[in-house]
């Protein structure tokens, strides 16, 4: 049974970057991994592609043929996938039990209100692939109420369409102690609490606006996304292990990924740990990492860096003196710690 991320998002959100990032880190972790790119628009992707949509369909010869600009250009090229999806089974097929991500287009008519890129997904799934939907909006959302009501509301509505196990992500966390100071704690946006509190600092933004008829609307926009109770927000910093790890975990969770049988020899390791609740950071471990003390926490992350690569180091000569041959064994991988310690090993395809 396949398992794979649908990885959503608006332009600048990060996405390729995800992409390339977590391919890197499921590889470092022994678990086989492919990316899938369904933009018709990227004609150069920063991660080996396992399979591309600009085989099938480029947005530059729909605006040609067609006299489409580039977001019709791209909803059009979604059409033509869904009306060809035995292409893109076919290719799914050469991957086999791979890991897929699936690095999709930046329009968010695709995943608000179009229907071509959900009913693809959902024959995916009848093929049986488990999918989980993760949603990247860049952390810079957090710094004006009025984007981050904005992105709730496009989360929700993203969420309510794609109908799927849904994970939304705030990207470059590690970039929000360079803005102004947030009014709330990060456990205050990540937990989506009462809305009704960002009201005043609404209305200091957008003077004009602030009138009757303008609170009232916000007022109504707050309440309704407090009564579906759906949104909830993750942090995310690419380029750091133990973030990559923490949303993995959540991830892994909510596809079901970690009540599955062993991919690797002893990828049960790998499983277990990501039961242990207690490697999960609260949100005052969120406020604290990127915020409040993100340059201790930064020194203490490269000192055990360096601790694990010394490490590492002294367990390879130790084989190599037990002649082991740096601790190669015929038919499995090499051993790749992550960030956390853990070890996996994964039994090489014959």
């Amino acid at each position: 049974m396949p398992f794979g991320q649908l990885v959503l998002g608006s332009p600048g959100a990060g996405k390729s970057t995800y992409c390339d990032g977590m391919q890197q880190f499921m590889g470092a972790i022994g678990r086989q991994c492919s990316v899938v790119n369904l933009d018709p628009a990227n004609d150069h992707t920063n991660y080996p592609c396992a399979l591309d949509i600009r085989d099938l369909v480029t947005l530059e010869e729909i605006m040609a043929d067609d006299k489409l600009g580039p977001n019709g250009g791209i909803l059009y090229a979604l059409e033509e996938l869904e009306n060809n999806f035995e292409w893109l089974e076919n290719g799914l097929k050469e991957l086999g039990e791979d890991y897929v991500l699936f690095d999709c287009p930046g329009q968010v008519e695709l995943y608000t209100h179009h229907n071509s890129l959900r009913n693809i997904f959902y024959r995916l799934q009848k093929l049986g692939y488990r999918l989980v939907v993760v949603h990247l909006s860049d952390c810079f959302c957090l710094t004006q109420p009025s984007l981050f009501i904005s992105n709730v509301l496009l989360s929700l509505r993203a969420m309510l369409q794609m109908d799927l196990p849904h994970i939304n992500v705030l990207t470059k966390i590690d970039k929000i102690s360079s803005y102004d100071p947030l009014p709330f704690n990060l456990e205050y946006y990540t937990e989506v609490q009462d809305l009704r509190y960002l009201m005043p600092s609404l209305d200091a933004e957008s003077p004009a606006l602030k009138k009757g008829k303008f609170t009232k609307l916000n007022e109504a926009v707050a309440n309704m996304v407090e009564q579906f109770g759906l949104v909830s927000f993750e942090v995310l910093a690419v380029e750091n292990k133990k973030s990559m790890m923490h949303l993995l975990r959540v991830i892994d969770r909510a596809s079901g990924y970690v009540f599955g049988g062993a991919e690797g020899t002893n990828d049960t390791v790998w499983q277990v740990a990501m039961r242990n609740e207690s490697s999960l950071p609260d949100a005052l471990d969120i406020q604290e990492r990127w915020i409040d003390n993100k340059e201790e926490y930064d020194e203490m992350e490269r000192k055990e860096e360096e601790e694990q690569e010394k490490l590492r180091a002294e367990q390879a000569r130790a084989a190599e003196e037990a002649g082991l041959g740096g601790g190669s064994v015929p038919g499995v991988a090499p051993q790749f710690t992550s960030g956390s310690g853990i070890r996996v090993t994964r039994k090489q395809k014959t």
